[in-house]
């Protein structure tokens, strides 16, 4: 029976496509077992417990903030190393794979000291500070993105892509959900979603922007959870359906476009199931990475992009004529992101997983 680690934590970027990987484990070898480690404080402290994993938590902190900040994240990182060698011992891991977060380098740290395979899974086009402080030891790299081979051992990488994209692939549309949500057959659906909390910024400009809504069109905009004064947004207009939140997994079938932000889940998923996009990447986020992560796409000719700082109410009604009214438009974009897509990525994740831990059995 193998055993198998995998450390994550911080933000959903990096705890969903870990989930996507165990489940592919647990669907391919039901004997595995899968433990996970995490910050005690974030959302995988709840989250994982609640997906049906064991989970370790320590307390870690990121390299920034001030001199005495940095002093404490460093000093708590190596007090975790030794409590990650304890745990990782006490579980008998024979593989531990990080998916990012600060929590990773510490547990990454502890498990090359104790030459248990590792490896890496970056979802971003930017290279995170944990990966890079353990990516010289690791077996191997998993990346989704050509712009991190300018960090990366070039021997190490791997181009899987995120496990995110295969659950994505699968889904399967539960129609009575897509109608329960007003949503009628026979019209070309446009989800918009800014972020499971939104974004009050870009609510208040759509209001100008889907003004003149062409009538083929419906809109599914997702205001957020933190924003449900606006779900009277819309009101009167009846091709625009307003909800705080959506399983996206429950609809993208039936999806014909995306407005949305340049996360490396989302995109995994919107080029697995080449759904025409127009990205509008978080300026709010480490190194800027949703930007890198959309210039790829656009680069390709697989997706829009506007910047936050161009964005108001003509720029995007403008982009949505351009891509959402044109159909010879919208199927040429959507094979250019098809053809991106890496649907296969949690299954082939799991057999390199496989191969490196059979090589550790061999003498």
């Amino acid at each position: 029976m193998k055993k198998i680690c995998i450390v994550t934590g911080g933000t959903g970027g990096h705890i969903y496509p870990a989930l996507a990987f165990a489940s592919k484990v647990k669907q391919m070898h039901p004997d595995t077992e899968i433990l996970f480690i995490g910050n005690d404080d974030r959302m995988e402290a709840d989250l994982i417990p609640a997906n049906g994993y064991p989970f370790f938590a320590l307390h870690t902190s990121g390299l920034a903030g001030s001199a005495a900040d940095r002093l404490k994240a460093v000093m708590q990182t190596l007090a975790c190393v030794g409590k990650a060698k304890a745990e990782l011992k006490r579980f008998g891991a024979d593989l531990v794979i990080g998916f990012g977060g600060y929590v990773s380098a510490p547990v990454m740290m502890a498990a090359q000291a104790m030459k248990i395979p590792t490896v890496i899974h970056e979802q971003n086009s930017i290279v995170g500070k944990s990966n890079k402080l353990v990516m010289n030891k690791a077996d191997a790299i998993v990346t989704c993105y050509d712009k991190c081979d300018e960090v990366f051992p070039k021997e190490k990488i791997r181009k899987l892509g995120n496990p995110r994209a295969t659950i994505a692939a699968e889904a399967v549309v539960d129609e009575g959900y897509f109608h329960s949500l007003g949503l009628k057959d026979g019209k070309k659906t446009i989800l918009v979603m800014m972020g499971s909390l939104g974004s009050s910024s870009v609510n208040e400009l759509m209001k100008d922007a889907l003004a003149d809504l062409d009538p083929r069109l419906q809109i599914l905009y997702v205001c957020g959870k933190d924003n449900s004064q606006d779900l009277d947004l819309f009101k009167g207009q009846k091709n625009i359906h307003v909800v705080p939140y959506v399983d996206t997994l429950k609809i993208y079938g039936r999806i014909d476009g995306l407005i949305c932000r340049a996360g490396a889940t989302t995109i995994a998923e919107l080029t697995a199931l080449g759904i025409p996009a127009i990205l509008i990447p978080s300026p709010y986020v480490a190194n800027n990475h949703q930007y890198y992560n959309a210039r790829m796409l656009v680069d390709c000719q697989a997706a829009f992009m506007i910047e936050e700082k161009d964005l108001n109410a003509r720029t995007l009604s403008q982009a949505i004529a351009s891509l959402f009214e044109q159909p010879e438009t919208m199927e040429s974009v959507r094979r250019n992101a098809l053809a991106l897509g890496k649907g296969n990525a949690a299954y082939d994740l799991v057999e390199l997983t496989d191969a490196l831990m059979e090589r550790r059995k061999r003498p």
